[in-house]
């Protein structure tokens, strides 16, 4: 299996991945490997997936209008 050698991670990058690996309880060599794997197999999203999808949200959502004082209570809540 081909292998590779990093250099010069920022420190807070390093520190965000391991974090990231503890919490997955993965070693940070399998941690590196998902975020190589999500990285590199993407996958492109339709449009027409993506409008339909829209279209539906839409739909669902079309006699409910949000006031600005209802946006601006949703931002404030739970903030101190």
């Amino acid at each position: 299996m081909p292998t590779f050698t990093v250099k010069n991670i920022p420190t807070d990058i390093y520190s965000l991945l391991k974090q990231s690996a503890t919490m997955n309880r993965r070693s940070i060599n399998s941690e590196i490997i998902i975020c190589i794997e999500k990285a590199v197999s993407s996958h492109r999203v339709e449009v027409t997936v993506l409008l339909a999808r829209a279209r539906e949200i839409r739909r669902k959502t079309r006699n409910y209008l949000l006031t600005e004082d209802e946006i601006t209570k949703a931002k404030l809540e739970g903030r101190p």
